[in-house]
């Protein structure tokens, strides 16, 4: 859609009535049919404010001499305007706080929350305690134990945006929608590095029954590091399922069911894992005659990887690898979103600035948002990832 200027908002908004027109156009932000760049913050003044172009001229720096601008500018209906160019910031903002290459949603489950921390219940498993029913004789009850995961508190991370009475004026839409994308930008590269440290194993918070743990383990309560695995070739892969498959219940001792889904590595093994994961024949000695060509088969690759894995990498793995001395040959196998959640208080969310505050008058503030999110990484249960090194 081409640029929305004053001329066509003022058309909109007599034609279709203020909330209506408010309506359609936010619908129309929400949904991609308009983008933030199609309007500008004075044009949005002078099409939404009825008598728009006066109120306009009303902010201009040279005119706040006259002792009737205040007066006039309260009495001014800016309704449309603060809901419109709300809806441009929120945009704005959220546009960068989903950075596609950010990898966060990838590996946890949000889980919304009203609470500061709390305890995730859950009932231990029964096992093989399937007992044989005589002819007559009542069935046995089915005693579960109690079982239960501390996640810890969340926190709350967030900025102010404000549109000043000289950005209308003088239209420095691009100033105004720079300052969110930035605001965005921390917000989301903040909560990705607070993710990737706990799925890499950089910071732990994992309270399983009261006790804290890492995520993780060299040996009991379970065993997912995986030494002297390093990514190769398709052995690696079948050594860490073998390693999965050797999992068992606190409870029960039964065996865990673990379906890897992802693969996540430093950019330099990206390559390796596309080529192990991709092949379509592999040649293997089945005989072990320490790689005797005269002995190698074709084995088609299905065969050997049976299932599908993505393969997950970013920017900001790679600087967490850094940040944590972690070698580039370490890489992680599972299923994360089973083993991972953000336990979310409220997802990005902005907030008006209530209309005739002081800092409005002190500062020549014609709208302000406070843009914020809430929430935490926690480990839900440690047993569906595996942490491998070379």
């Amino acid at each position: 859609m081409a640029f929305i200027n004053k001329r066509k908002l003022t058309r909109m908004r007599e034609k279709m009535g203020p909330a209506a027109c408010v309506r359609h156009l936010r619908k129309a932000l929400q949904e991609g049919q308009l983008a933030v760049t199609d309007f500008s913050l004075r044009g949005l003044a002078e099409g939404l404010i009825p008598d728009g172009r006066e109120f306009v001229d009303l902010l201009n720096p040279q005119g706040q001499g006259d002792p009737d601008v205040p007066g006039l500018l309260e009495a001014v209906d800016s309704a449309a305007f603060k809901t419109i160019s709300g809806q441009l910031i929120y945009t704005a903002i959220l546009e960068a706080y989903q950075n596609p290459m950010f990898i966060g949603d990838q590996v946890t489950t949000t889980i919304p929350t009203q609470f500061n921390g709390e305890k995730i219940p859950g009932v231990t498993g029964l096992g093989d305690e399937a007992e044989v029913v005589d002819e007559g004789q009542p069935y046995p009850r089915a005693g579960v134990g109690e079982d239960w995961v501390d996640t810890p508190q969340t926190t709350k991370r967030g900025f102010l945006v404000e549109v000043t009475k000289e950005a209308v004026f003088f239209d420095r839409t691009n100033l105004v929608l720079d300052r969110c994308k930035k605001v965005g930008d921390s917000l989301g590269i903040n909560r990705e590095k607070r993710i990737l440290d706990l799925v890499l194993g950089v910071t732990n918070n994992y309270k399983w029954r009261d006790n804290a743990h890492d995520t993780y383990q060299a040996s009991t309560p379970w065993i997912n590091v995986n030494a002297s695995n390093g990514l190769s070739d398709w052995t690696n892969i079948d050594d860490s399922l073998l390693m999965f498959s050797q999992l068992t219940d606190p409870h029960t001792a039964e065996p865990i069911t673990v379906v890897p889904t992802q693969l996540l590595c430093h950019r330099a093994k990206v390559a390796t894992a596309r080529y192990i994961l991709n092949n379509t024949e592999v040649r293997v000695d089945p005989n072990a005659n320490a790689g005797t060509q005269q002995y190698m088969v074709l084995v088609p690759n299905h065969q050997l990887i049976q299932g599908s894995y993505s393969i997950l990498n970013s920017p900001w793995v790679d600087a967490r690898y850094t940040a944590a001395s972690l070698a580039n040959t370490t890489w992680f196998f599972g299923d994360y979103k089973r083993a991972f959640a953000y336990m979310e208080n409220w997802p990005i969310t902005t907030v008006e600035m209530p209309a005739n505050s002081y800092v409005e008058w002190e500062r020549d503030i014609v709208a302000g948002w406070k843009a914020s999110e809430r929430g935490t990484v926690a480990v839900r249960d440690p047993r569906y990832v595996q942490k491998n090194t070379a």
